[in-house]
């Protein structure tokens, strides 16, 4: 098990990774600008702990979730009424469990062990571009229990407050609100094939049924992700093959989300692939293309 940190670098990207909290790139600077959301409470810039806290899998409810931020995947859909739903975060293994790492020049491999609850093992490759400020992001989930299982790839980049642009088909989908726990999010749609997710004060996700398979989050830095959506399949979340999640920090903890405690104004850019029933030994993939330039 890797516990230190490993970093790729091509001279114009700096990626950062912690194998040991579940997988999770946590560092993302571009030309010495951080992009990515980090906890500066639990780690450091050079992703060490911070006043002592302790690396370990954690688990229990959303209020005892470790928040490190970064970029992680999990399984969807996300919902505590039975097996068919993963109940995390937190999670102890495909969320905090320890991942193995190989490295391979300008690209990573991070595996989770196996999980019983899901059945699945979650692989996360990362390749840097050589010259270019982008990298690719292949995920992989397999099945590795004895019965057929139901899942979709999930991947979760948490970003300082921000403005997303969300590109659309041009059909009128409706939005999907999940989770709502304060003010609804206002989105708004500047033309029938683009939406504008300001920042703002909330806790609450958007999803995008309509989406044409790519957003960018404009703070320090513009941070664009483009993945494929099969029109024919079925996503989780009334079909949503995006989602948008924002939070800002609260007077109270939310009891309605298992005592949910945002430790700071957060976006997260969430890309769902579609629900798939794999048979024992089965995989199921998500590639996600992402580039980073300077503010717009």
């Amino acid at each position: 098990m890797v516990t230190d940190p490993i970093w790729l670098d091509n001279g114009v990207l700096r990626l950062g990774f912690l194998p040991t909290l579940g997988g999770r790139l946590l560092s993302l600077r571009h030309e010495g600008v951080e992009v990515l959301w980090r906890n500066p409470s639990l780690l450091d810039e050079e992703l060490r702990p911070v006043g002592g806290h302790r690396f370990a899998p954690n688990f229990g409810e959303m209020g005892d979730w470790v928040n490190y931020g970064g970029d992680k995947t999990w399984p969807a859909p996300q919902g505590w009424s039975g097996a068919h739903e993963w109940p995390g975060p937190p999670d102890p293994v495909l969320d905090s469990g320890p991942y193995t790492a190989a490295v391979e020049g300008l690209a990573v491999t991070l595996t989770s062990g196996d999980d019983p609850h899901t059945g699945l093992r979650l692989t996360r490759r990362f390749t840097l571009h050589r010259t270019e400020p982008g990298y690719r992001l292949d995920l992989t989930a397999t099945n590795t229990g004895d019965h057929p299982v139901r899942w979709a790839l999930w991947n979760v980049t948490q970003l300082p407050a921000g403005t997303v642009h969300i590109g659309l088909t041009g059909r009128q989908e409706p939005r999907v609100r999940n989770l709502i726990t304060t003010t609804h999010p206002v989105e708004h749609e500047i033309r029938g094939d683009l939406v504008v997710v300001p920042s703002q004060t909330t806790v609450g996700k958007l999803g995008f049924p309509g989406s044409a398979g790519w957003v960018t989050h404009h703070g320090h830095r513009s941070l664009t992700q483009r993945f494929t959506v099969d029109s024919a399949a079925e996503y989780p979340d009334g079909g949503s093959p995006l989602e948008v999640w924002l939070e800002s920090p609260l007077p109270e903890p939310i009891a309605a989300l298992g005592n949910l405690n945002p430790p700071d104004q957060i976006v997260e850019c969430e890309i769902l692939g579609p629900l798939t029933t794999l048979a024992p030994g089965a995989s199921t993939g998500l590639r996600i293309e992402v580039s980073v330039a300077d503010p717009a």
